[in-house]
């Protein structure tokens, strides 16, 4: 499918929807602590994006198995070595661990999405610093979301950084456009080669999600059929944001 330049008007609804999504993303955030259960966290995500005239975007969102079951939440939360996709349920968080949130929100036909990898209480320098490297993958993807550019160099930009700190990128998730629907084109691997791929232009709106590993970034899906984790057991974070291209520097829209 061709690659979906925006309106100024449809601009303005995913700015919308990424300031309720961002809203209910820093709600969890400063809800996390040991002790409160991630079932916990996700009603805090939930009511604040219907409070504000939204709907939660990953409720019943479907499998990538055919016979798995459609996803039940408003939020992802993966603790540790869990990537993505982490069910909330009854699970407490404990002191020194760290958890990933992934959030998406619907508001007024468009989709917000963002995550983030926070500490629970004090973690190790080794948490601290994947967090910190992950996070910076992230703002070098988006500087590198210009026109002139092209998807490549965004790509790029993520995976020499994160391999040059002695980190690992996923390879089976990716980026992805983002719009009327969550996942759209194009797809934006966190990992490739500059000068490729599609060039920027203005009115491309995506979602950047680098996720790095400590080790080998080899993965494995739990047998609730969502949760994704790395399969040697190291931890792992992810951060997110849907970003708009613009003639001048790249926008943030879940802010």
């Amino acid at each position: 499918m061709p690659i979906t330049l925006r309106s100024e008007t449809a601009v303005a609804a995913m700015r919308r929807a990424g300031h309720v999504n961002a809203l209910a993303l820093e709600a969890v955030c400063d809800a996390v602590r040991p002790g409160i259960s991630t079932g916990e966290l996700d009603r805090i995500a939930e009511d604040v994006i219907r409070s504000h005239g939204g709907t939660p975007a990953f409720v019943d969102y479907p499998n990538s198995d055919p016979a798995g079951p459609p996803y039940p939440a408003t939020i992802n939360a993966s603790i540790d070595d869990e990537l993505v996709h982490g069910l909330p349920g009854r699970r407490r968080l404990r002191e020194g661990q760290i958890l990933s949130i992934d959030v998406g929100t619907i508001l007024d036909g468009y989709v917000g999405d963002s995550a983030v990898t926070v500490p629970v209480g004090r973690i190790s320098e080794e948490a601290q610093r994947l967090l910190d490297v992950t996070r910076e993958a992230l703002r070098l993807g988006i500087e590198a979301s210009r026109v002139g550019n092209r998807l490549g160099d965004v790509s790029s930009a993520i995976q020499q950084w994160a391999e040059s700190q002695g980190y690992q990128v996923v390879r089976e998730y990716t980026g992805h456009g983002v719009g009327r629907d969550m996942h759209e084109e194009p797809q934006i691997p966190n990992w490739g080669k500059p000068d490729r791929g599609a060039p920027l232009r203005a009115g491309m709106t995506y979602a950047l999600e680098p996720m790095l590993t400590i080790g080998e970034p080899k993965l494995y899906v739990k047998r609730d059929r969502w949760t994704v984790a790395t399969v040697s057991g190291a931890l792992c974070a992810h951060f997110e944001h849907t970003i708009l291209v613009t003639d001048a520097d790249p926008e943030i829209l879940t802010i």
